[in-house]
């Protein structure tokens, strides 16, 4: 009972932190609760966040302010298509020392570090960003054969633009499924750009100030991971999942909408994130709610559709809200 009451109390604590950092951030990334909430949730259950939008919407403001506010040394990569492996991950040099003696010294890429930006990743090609994969799993990379760990934590927030766009490579479905969520950032509504056009024309601008640091952070994530889930979430999860691969019994009626659907990553994710809603809605445990609310971020990104439901304009945040409304009884939506 003492170890409840002592979780629940941390609980409350980092609840009230987190409303700080939120405060923090909104002064500089404006009206775009839903988007900050599912980044931060990111974060909490320390995995990575891919933001997609068009051009000039805030995200790479957004992950510059998320470093100043959760303390964490930050990285920046500006993917294009030129860019190789050894850009991101570093390489090794032969150096030669005053006596003439020769070495080889290893100069580190900018993914040494704790918030890696990853700024418009699509536009560099397939096998550039596949130099992350590694390092977005298991949190290390091996460089000429030596193995050499990242930052703690570790955490990439990609930015995105549509994939229409010219000059633009698909990411791989394996690095795909390595980002926690997807994150769309969607235009202002009239009364916020308004705020965003006063905020950010005048003089002076407001900043963003430190609230966390990284052992906080730290911190943080172990105590979303002892976060309660009942039994009823567990079992929505693994409902809706499964309803959404065509594979499975559950999933019949969508063998001819998709190509493939979410694998036990997608399930992991929703049991992570459904925690951390949660967490910055200022409740103790997560509901089927969280579980719909969650699913285009969790799933999305790791469905395809197949080509008769292309041709038929269908589209996977139909699908996903269909399926959510038919299994857990809520429209999916975050």
């Amino acid at each position: 009972m003492a170890g409840e009451e002592a979780l629940v109390a941390e609980i409350e604590a980092l609840g009230e932190v987190l409303g700080r950092a939120k405060a923090s951030i909104n002064r500089r990334f404006i009206g775009q609760e839903k988007v900050v909430d599912l980044v931060l949730a990111s974060l909490l259950c320390g995995g990575h966040a891919l933001l997609v939008g068009l051009p000039g919407l805030g995200k790479t403001r957004l992950v510059e302010t998320l470093g100043v506010v959760m303390g964490l040394d930050t990285g920046r990569i500006q993917f294009t298509p030129d860019l190789m492996p050894a850009d991101i991950l570093g390489s090794e040099v032969l150096e030669t020392a005053a006596d003439g003696s020769r070495a080889f010294r290893f100069i580190e890429g900018p993914v040494f570090c704790q918030l890696l930006m990853a700024d418009e990743i699509n536009r560099a090609s397939p096998r550039t960003q596949s130099a992350l994969l590694q390092a977005m799993q298991e949190k290390e990379v091996t460089i000429a054969g030596a193995h050499r760990a990242l930052g703690r934590p570790f955490h990439v927030l990609a930015t995105q633009n549509p994939i229409e766009q010219e000059g633009t490579y698909p990411l791989p479905e394996a690095q795909l499924d390595r980002f926690l969520v997807q994150v769309d950032v969607d235009y202002p509504t009239r009364a916020v750009e308004r705020d965003i056009l006063i905020a950010t024309t005048g003089a002076a601008e407001d900043v963003a100030h430190q609230v966390f640091s990284a052992e906080q952070l730290i911190a943080a994530q172990a105590v979303v991971r002892r976060m309660p889930v009942g039994e009823k979430v567990v079992e929505a999860i693994l409902d809706l999942v499964r309803a959404c691969r065509p594979g499975e019994p559950e999933g019949r009626d969508l063998a001819d909408a998709l190509a493939w659907g979410p694998g036990p990553r997608a399930a992991q994710a929703l049991m992570l994130t459904v925690r951390a809603r949660a967490l910055l809605q200022g409740r103790l445990a997560p509901s089927v709610e969280d579980v719909a609310a969650l699913a285009p971020a969790c799933l999305g990104h790791r469905m395809a559709l197949s080509f008769a439901a292309r041709a038929r304009g269908e589209t996977l945040a139909g699908i996903i809200a269909r399926t959510s409304t038919r299994v857990l009884g809520f429209e999916a939506a975050a």
